[in-house]
């Protein structure tokens, strides 16, 4: 992991042509509600939604022409069971009543950042899911997958109780990887539904042990970046995550990470001997 800060790519952007019909452009609610609180609860394989439209036409171009471009930190494991890789913002720290880096932003996404504060999100999510998110910790970051980035399967850490991951490309390719993917197990081949990266395109996850997903494998001939943000709610209580971690936790997190590359190495060593 290195938290140099970086920014993503400068890949040709163009005006946003999506986006299905929401609210009117405002100070307080870029977000349509209505189709949170409206979407359809799958229980299969997990408990999850896949939710769209979710801005008007402009804010859909707006969001997708601004997406932010400052003090963006490199993510990065290949060595781990959970290969990863991908560039990271802070929108709104754990449990912040405040935007991070605020003036950095175009006013489309520091009214987005005010809508993952509004009462109204959190009465939508919860009305999702029929869980009581009122006291939930938030924490909302902004990724950047860049050609070769990508998201193994995985469940989530067990503090998290539900994230709601939103997309902000203007067009994407599907063959060209980037998408969400919805798993019945830890094998990305029992797929059961994929989901673009297209602004206005999101999905709400319901946190379990068998709540398996991934990102596949932006291809490295792709000439775009995957850009999405997700917002989680956590149990009560929580100060930092794997994302933006104390420093302790930083320290142990490399320690392991080179431990890994390091019994790699030398498991891969021992069967050539062999």
């Amino acid at each position: 992991m290195s938290d140099r800060d970086v920014a993503p790519g400068s890949e040709r952007m163009r005006t946003a042509q999506a986006g299905a019909p929401g609210p009117a452009n405002s100070a307080t609610q870029v977000i349509d509600t209505s189709r949170i609180s409206g979407a359809h609860l799958e229980t299969e394989p997990y408990r999850w939604a896949a939710v769209s439209g979710l801005y008007s036409a402009a804010d859909a171009a707006a969001l997708a022409a601004t997406f932010p471009t400052d003090h963006f930190k490199r993510v990065a494991d290949h060595a781990g069971e959970k290969k990863h890789e991908y560039q990271v913002r802070s929108l709104i720290r754990m449990s912040a009543r405040s935007i991070s880096r605020e003036k950095q932003l175009s006013s489309a996404w520091q009214a987005l950042a005010r809508d993952f504060l509004s009462p109204a999100y959190r009465n939508a999510m919860s009305g999702l899911t029929g869980i009581d998110l009122s006291a939930a910790d938030l924490e909302v970051n902004v990724f950047h997958y860049p050609p070769g980035g990508l998201h193994g399967a995985h469940t989530d850490h067990r503090d998290k109780i539900v994230t709601h991951v939103l997309y902000f490309n203007e067009s994407w390719n599907d063959d060209d990887g980037g998408c969400l993917l919805i798993l019945k197990s830890s094998d990305i081949q029992e797929m059961v539904t994929r989901i673009s990266p297209l602004v206005g395109n999101s999905a709400v996850l319901v946190r379990s042990d068998n709540s398996w997903h991934a990102v596949s494998h932006v291809v490295p001939t792709c000439q775009l970046s995957r850009r999405s943000l997700t917002a989680t709610f956590y149990h009560p209580g929580q100060v930092c995550t794997t994302v933006w971690p104390r420093w302790d936790q930083a320290v142990r997190s490399f320690a392991a990470s080179r431990w890994q590359r390091l019994r790699g190495r030398l498991s891969s060593g021992v069967e050539a001997k062999m």
